[in-house]
């Protein structure tokens, strides 16, 4: 079986089908995005996932042919028929779930606005996807990738200053890298230690952070976003080279390289260390619903996967430790 495409030429694909459908189909798209970017408050990026699935569930159920597609063609077969191509092509658990409720939130919008007669989504039943547990570094292992950091720093080039704050605030608070750099230098209460971040579903919370980080992030203000700060910037806490706001895959590579300095360690990016900080904390004595907070997880169901990753360690070193494991 050949490989599926790249992701890029998946949503090349799928913006090309979009173009194709019927007017009144695309009109009728365009109001669901409205609803789940505005209404819901979904991301861009989760926004545009699930109006491509939709698409690719209008296109096959008309026999792969967008112009001639339509939403009343949606019923219980048809949307059990598209998860079965899906599974066809190798389609992962977590994606085929992922799809599943995607199209039952579509169905469900699209029976309240009178486009279905009936709403057959939550008689759709997917596979569960696994739930993996993530990799984290110890402690030892972060606090080497936290002074690889700053060792690259001690010279003040802009850079390596900026790239010490990602690290340091992403593990310090465990925040998405989409919320780190979505930071505004506004959003930094330094004599209390916390920011402001704005999440999934525009949720706003408040994350402290300790004084390595405060050090860090003050530093990096004070000597190095200076040096790199145009027009562009406007208010961004962490800047590109080019001065305009941190991209998110910028952020990534800098995590990526800083934790590859740390003999043993996994290659880990900001995800990583996001476990690792809701790990940390777990096994320092907080409680879940504390950790829940911190990490902006909707339902304490997310967040309890990190039990079974302390769980595991715990384990791991009674076997290596007691005289009778």
């Amino acid at each position: 079986m050949s490989p599926p495409p790249p992701a890029r030429t998946r949503r090349v694909d799928l913006v090309r089908l979009r173009r194709g459908l019927p007017g009144d189909v695309a009109a009728a798209l365009d109001r669901y995005e409205r609803h789940l970017a505005m209404e819901r408050g979904l991301s861009p990026h989760t926004v545009r996932a699930y109006l491509g699935d939709v698409v690719a569930l209008l296109v096959h159920l008309a026999g792969g042919a967008p112009d001639h597609a339509t939403i009343e063609a949606v019923d219980l077969p048809g949307l059990r028929s598209w998860l079965a191509a899906q599974h066809s092509t190798g389609a992962s658990r977590t994606t085929m779930a992922r799809r599943a409720a995607s199209a039952r939130t579509f169905t469900a919008w699209a029976s309240r606005n009178g486009l279905l007669a009936a709403d057959p989504g939550p008689r759709l039943s997917a596979p569960r996807p696994h739930r993996t547990l993530p990799a984290v570094l110890r402690p030892d292992q972060a606090d080497a990738a936290m002074t690889a950091a700053e060792v690259g720093a001690e010279q003040d080039d802009p850079v390596a200053l900026r790239d010490r704050a990602v690290v340091e605030l992403l593990y310090a608070t465990g925040v998405r890298v989409a919320e780190l750099c979505g930071l505004d230098l506004d959003d930094v209460d330094y004599s209390q230690r916390v920011i402001r971040v704005l999440g999934k579903g525009s949720r706003e919370r408040t994350v402290p952070f300790g004084v390595p980080a405060e050090r860090a992030v003050r530093r990096w203000v004070e000597r190095g976003r200076s040096a790199l700060v145009t027009d562009r910037s406007q208010r961004a806490l962490l800047l590109g080279a080019r001065g305009g706001r941190l991209d998110p895959r910028t952020a990534r590579r800098v995590v990526h390289d800083v934790v590859g300095e740390v003999p043993g360690t996994a290659d880990t990016g900001p995800h990583g260390l996001r476990h690792s900080a809701a790990t940390h904390l777990l096994e320092g004595g907080a409680d879940l619903r504390t950790v829940q907070e911190l990490l902006g997880h909707a339902t304490l169901a997310t967040t309890q996967l990190y039990t079974h990753v302390t769980v595991e360690r715990l384990k791991a070193i009674h076997d290596r430790t007691h005289p009778r494991s």
